[in-house]
């Protein structure tokens, strides 16, 4: 499921220039780019959560930020960088979570602990939020593209 969610990532992205990664519809938006940044970052702290069985600590908080919270610091420093500079960031985790994921046993997807408002939840539902966030933001990044036609060619 994670592959084929990502999948249609790549190929929702396919092409893109830097000024449509970076393109924003207003000035509150997120851009392409800034999605797919923040997809390598919660990808990479559900890592540490469910890998590692911790928090995050305040330096990788603040690494993998703005990128994780977007918003108002992600649209002033996540801009200018190439579609492949994002594909590598995306892989070099995936790669990470799937190499972890062939050492552990099936029974580690069922383990829970407290989660969102300290109610347990097993890794498994953890890792469908994983997949479940970059879903939703693809869904943000074939609208933006359709923005961007819109506005370039002036139609849908």
């Amino acid at each position: 499921m994670m592959n084929y969610t990502r999948q249609t990532t790549l190929d929702a992205v396919k092409d893109l220039t830097v000024e449509e990664l970076d393109f924003l519809f207003d000035e509150e938006a997120n851009s392409i780019g800034m999605l797919l940044a923040h997809m390598a970052s919660v990808e990479k702290t559900y890592q540490i959560v469910t890998f590692e069985n911790r928090d995050l600590t305040e330096e990788e908080e603040s690494a993998f930020n703005p990128a994780l919270d977007l918003g108002k610091n992600a649209r002033e420093q996540i801009k200018g960088n190439s579609l492949e500079f994002y594909l590598e960031q995306l892989e070099q985790v995936r790669s990470e979570t799937i190499e972890t994921f062939k050492t552990l046993p099936d029974e580690w997807l069922f383990e829970q602990a407290p989660f969102w408002w300290d109610r347990p939840a097993n890794n498994f539902f953890k890792w469908f939020h994983v997949f479940e966030d970059e879903l939703s933001h693809r869904g943000q990044i074939r609208l933006i593209k359709k923005m961007i036609r819109k506005r370039i060619f002036g139609s849908s």
